[in-house]
């Protein structure tokens, strides 16, 4: 949906019994009148109150309906009854008039003296929309709530007396409903300041107010009053005043009646014998020619899809057309979509990049999707294995849980044992998606299945059972991973009585685990066998989560260091780290190598997981031992006679680097970086690790356009002393921008296929994190327009001076933690 439409419901539509909760009451009460005062004892003195709230609903001021009542509640000071009424009439029975009343009685008072007070709301505010979310009614004290059109008892806070805290409270109500945009570090912010508001204006005011907080049913769109049978609404009477009057369209959506006839005509059976030899003129084909560039997550208009369903058998040698064509065809129409299937299959073949997009959540034919997956079959293991993560998630948007794109893959895995284990963790953490995991477990129990029927010598040296066991004790491992750092965790003391206790761990109960009985395939890397940790040179870092840094060997003798995360969610780590393993082989496809480090990533749950441990110091460190990153590198690799004291090699490698993750990051938007999370590996080259935060989203304020610290530039002689090196490094950035943008529809494709995971910053709004990603590309301007423009966000980064500021609060945080 974009930004200027407005959708909504019309409440005669609304076949549902009208819903709300009377949650609590707010304020301080005053001890309960006794009804006779001759009657007073010690006893007496100490009542509670009892009290319910009586609720009835007023049409055009009428009652309608019976009244309802909550239980008794005898909690003072706070009363919370948190309770749900619903009535037996029905939202589209409603009138723009119609009025909830709320009376609050108290039991434990004698006749005559239980009445607390009354308000009434309308359940319409002035737009014709009905009311939705918390509202704070004020009672009137004494007064029982009047459901006349004109009442006397308003619940609403009169304008004059409304104060900030009414202001805010408002504000709480839209945040809500979803009205205003979830920022965590700022809502905490901001709620503790409301807090503090809160009790400010209570002890100045005494909490002389008594105030009944009821919770109205919320709809996935606002809900407009409409009258059953209308086919309009009045429009309130215009005033004299320049006021605003909104006029709501109940048509707002739906298919124009006459543009859907003249489709239909153009697109008949019999207009295919003409159509077949139309050519486009200069003009047509220019246009033609415009929309085939268009990305993948943009719209066709009503006349551009019309314009390729004129001309589709002129396009069927262009096969960027295809996906663009097959948007155009009415799905529904039967006639219509048997002659796009026709077309497809004489179609030009498509790219790889294409069938990614024939395959999201866009196009939902079973033929379709099927085309995509035999496109998908001419692909090698290496390239399959980059989309393998995305076409996993894809499942989601098949028609079946037996699809033809779960059988490709798991046919595919038995050829290869990489996909093979991959596949099967890809499926294995999916599992706890309770809207998909039968789906999902579906495909696991193929790949079980079609694994155990393999012979001998059909992979190597293994029978298709030792192939899966060999994979399921992979599962056994991380089991027992996660069980040592229980162990460790509940540990009293510092980092080293914890690591102490994991080597005894190792060394003792758990010393199976020091050598395996059978060589195990490493989750990380399925090709390499490992066959037992080492005691003495696993530990453990210093961070909250104690995450483990074990070493395991080898079978060919040598040894591998992996990371064991448990308590964080490393989904999203594994997708940027596969875009930055994706973008580099695209840049060595086009003879650009930026020295990346796409170290490897595995979730093996939806809170725990591997990481690759590249040896490697965080650039903090290294400014705090050494002062400058300079003096690190010279330590390793001295050059008397090169820049800056060290080889032109690693200089060179450190800058290649340093404009690698400066575009990658800059494209992905990864957020909250800083000199902890950014690794320097003692041969120059530079890694970005830590992805908590992309997609545009970050935690510090004003962050830059791209992540470039001040020491990175030093290390390069600074941009204005040794402009050549600095000059370099803004080179390899245009160059590696403008090749990346080339395959941005890959990109934005595979990041398509994701929009229905559960990674939290693509789940939160796939469709805008998408349109951000797009964005980034600039696809509006050319490759030289690109170089200026990229040009321009590298040096408006390096003279950002509060991203600095921000640095030296997080290295405080970091040295008291």
């Amino acid at each position: 949906m974009s930004g200027n439409e407005f959708r909504f419901f019309l409440s005669c539509d609304i076949n549902l019994p009208v819903t709300y909760r009377i949650e609590k009451l707010e304020g301080k009460l005053l001890p309960p009148k006794l009804a006779d005062s001759d009657n007073v004892d010690s006893t007496t003195e100490e009542r509670k109150a009892e009290l319910y709230v009586e609720s009835t609903l007023y049409v055009d001021g009428a009652p309608f309906g019976l009244p309802m009542r909550t239980r008794l509640e005898t909690g003072a000071p706070s009363f919370c009854w948190n309770e749900l009424i619903t009535l037996s009439t029905k939202y589209r029975d409603l009138t723009a008039n119609s009025q909830l009343s709320f009376t609050v009685w108290d039991v434990s008072c004698g006749k005559g003296g239980g009445l607390i007070g009354g308000a009434t709301i309308h359940l319409f505010n002035m737009k014709k929309q009905l009311k939705t979310g918390k509202h704070k009614l004020r009672l009137w004290p004494g007064k029982e709530a009047d459901g006349s059109i004109n009442t006397t008892t308003p619940g609403k806070v009169p304008r004059e007396e409304r104060g900030e805290l009414e202001r805010l409270e408002k504000l709480v109500n839209k945040y809500e409903r979803g009205q205003i945009q979830r920022v965590d570090w700022l809502d905490r912010l901001a709620f503790k300041a409301m807090d503090k508001i809160k009790e400010t204006e209570n002890s100045r005011n005494g909490s002389s107010h008594l105030y009944v907080v009821v919770d109205f049913c919320s709809f996935e769109h606002r809900v407009v009053f409409q009258e059953s049978g209308a086919n309009f609404l009045l429009p309130s009477p215009i005033a004299s005043t320049n006021e605003l009057v909104t006029v709501y369209d109940p048509e707002v959506g739906k298919i124009n009646p006459s543009e859907h006839k003249q489709l239909k005509l153009a697109r008949s059976l019999n207009r295919g014998i003409i159509d077949r030899d139309l050519k486009p003129s200069i003009t047509e084909r220019k246009s033609i020619q415009r929309i085939l560039k268009y990305p993948p997550t943009r719209n066709l208009s009503g006349d551009e899809r019309q314009m390729l369903w004129k001309f589709r058998f002129s396009l069927m040698l262009e096969k960027r057309a295809l996906t663009k064509f097959l948007r155009c065809v009415e799905w529904s129409d039967v006639q219509e979509a048997k002659q796009a299937l026709e077309l497809m299959h004489k179609w030009e073949s498509i790219d790889l990049c294409d069938a990614l997009e024939l395959l999201s959540p866009v196009f939902e034919s079973e033929e379709v999707r099927a085309y995509a997956v035999s496109v998908l079959e001419k692909a090698d293991d290496e390239e399959l294995q980059c989309y393998l993560l995305q076409l996993v998630q894809a499942l989601r948007f098949e028609r079946t849980d037996k699809s033809r794109l779960s059988h490709f893959l798991v046919q595919r895995s038995l050829r290869n044992v990489e996909l093979a284990s991959f596949l099967r963790w890809f499926v294995a953490v999916e599992l706890h998606d309770p809207a998909y995991a039968k789906r999902f477990y579906c495909t696991y129990e193929i790949l079980e299945e079609s694994m155990l029927k393999l012979g001998a010598g059909a992979s190597g040296d293994e029978d298709g059972y030792k192939l899966w066991q060999s994979l399921v004790r992979q599962t056994e491992l991380t089991a027992q991973l996660c069980s040592i750092m229980r162990d460790v965790r509940n540990v009293r003391g510092g980092t080293q009585k914890k690591i102490e206790k994991l080597r005894q761990l190792l060394s003792g109960l758990l010393s199976e685990l020091t050598y395996f009985d059978e060589p195990i395939r490493s989750p990380l890397a399925p090709g390499m066998l490992i066959t037992g940790i080492i005691p003495s040179e696993s530990s453990i870092f210093k961070s909250a989560l104690h995450p483990l840094r074990l070493t395991f060997r080898t079978a060919n003798g040598g040894c591998c260091k992996i990371i064991f995360k448990k308590g964080d969610d490393l989904r999203q780590d594994q997708l940027v780290v596969q875009m930055v393993s994706l973008m580099d082989r695209l840049l060595k496809l086009e003879n650009l190598d930026l020295h990346l480090t796409p170290y490897r990533v595995l979730a093996t749950g939806h809170d725990e997981g591997m990481l690759e441990f590249i040896p490697s110091k965080p650039l903090a460190q290294i400014i705090s031992e050494h002062r400058s990153i300079v003096s690190y590198l010279q330590k390793f690799h001295p050059d008397e006679n090169g820049p800056f004291g060290i080889t032109s090699t690693c200089l060179e490698t450190f800058i290649k680097s340093c404009a690698g993750y400066s575009v990658i990051t800059y494209i992905l938007g990864i957020g909250d970086r800083h000199l902890d999370n950014l690794l320097l590996r003692d041969d120059g080259r530079l890694f970005h690790v830590d992805f908590g935060f992309i997609l545009g989203r970050d935690p510090k304020p004003f962050p830059p356009p791209m992540k470039l610290c001040k020491e990175m530039v030093e290390a390069m002689g600074g941009a204005e002393r040794y402009i050549q090196y600095y000059t370099r490094f803004k080179s390899y950035c245009c160059e590696a921008y403008n090749i990346l943008r080339k395959s941005s529809n890959l990109i934005l494709n595979l990041f398509h296929l994701m929009a229905g995971s559960n990674i939290p910053d693509i789940a939160s709004d796939p469709e805008k994190g998408i349109l951000k990603l797009q964005e980034k590309f600039r696809l509006d301007l050319d490759d030289e327009e690109c170089i200026h423009f990229f040009q321009d966000l590298i040096n408006e980064s390096v003279s950002a001076l509060f991203p600095q500021m921000v640095e030296t609060i997080h290295r405080w945080a970091q040295y008291w933690r």
